[in-house]
């Protein structure tokens, strides 16, 4: 029995050129902050129209691979790399409901949890302050009753935890996840009550101790009481 297949379709243009600049990247012979030729000159070598070259490198800045930056000395440029492309692909996901507020809290729950167990062996003192450093500013913020900044100021804590492990992706994991989880507590409207202040206070304690039992079942038994808080947030509320 023969097989039908599709036509085979051309990829455009400027897909081409996206392709062959970020084959260049991945080599290593272009790097983050080199310039690119200019737009007539980069449509001269690939044969294709400045258009195509223009649109191609819209794309790539889209993606973050290149900066385009207007003036005399301006030009396309190797980007960095920009972390908070993927902080909006996993909000757009949430929005779109392609992933569920349960989901997502057990995925912090998980990652949460690899990380205070490497932050137990790799935290400095410093660190360490600045975790305390910022409960302390969290809870004057509950005595102020200034509730909507201490949301923010309590998303911070995951990101210095997560910059405690030493580790770009586990930074660039937890603070994608944590703006989505954000947006969220910004919706819910900020906790009155200050249990997520006394948690925070035990887990300091353990992570002092370098005691990554204790730490992982600190944060483990918060998230947990705070998935239960989420699921009641997010229930839609029956007409009385």
């Amino acid at each position: 029995m023969s097989q039908a297949f599709d036509p085979i379709k051309r990829r455009r243009l400027s897909d081409q050129v996206s392709a062959e600049i970020q084959v260049r990247i991945a080599s290593g012979e272009l790097k983050s902050g080199d310039k690119l030729p200019p737009e007539r000159e980069m449509a001269e070598s690939f044969k294709v129209s400045r258009g195509a070259v223009r649109e191609a490198l819209r794309n790539l800045e889209r993606s973050g691979l290149v900066a385009l930056q207007a003036g005399a000395r301006g030009g396309a440029f190797i980007g960095h790399g920009d972390p908070n492309l993927i902080s909006d692909s996993f909000r757009n996901l949430y929005q779109l409901g392609s992933v569920s507020l349960d989901e997502l809290t057990e995925a912090r729950l998980w990652l949460a949890s690899t990380v205070v167990r490497i932050a137990c062996a790799r935290a400095t003192e410093e660190d360490l302050d600045a975790l305390t450093a910022n409960v302390d500013e969290a809870e004057r913020l509950i005595k102020a009753k200034r509730f909507e900044e201490k949301i923010d100021v309590q998303i911070e804590f995951h990101n210095i935890l997560a910059r405690c492990t030493r580790n770009a992706v586990m930074q660039m994991l937890m603070g994608a996840t944590m703006e989505v989880m954000r947006d969220f507590a910004h919706a819910a409207g900020g906790e009155r009550n200050d249990l997520t202040i006394k948690a925070r206070r035990r887990l300091l304690a353990a992570l002092r101790e370098r005691d990554a039992e204790a730490a992982v079942a600190a944060m483990t038994d918060h998230l947990e009481e705070l998935r239960e808080r989420y699921r009641d947030r997010a229930r839609p509320r029956r007409p009385s």
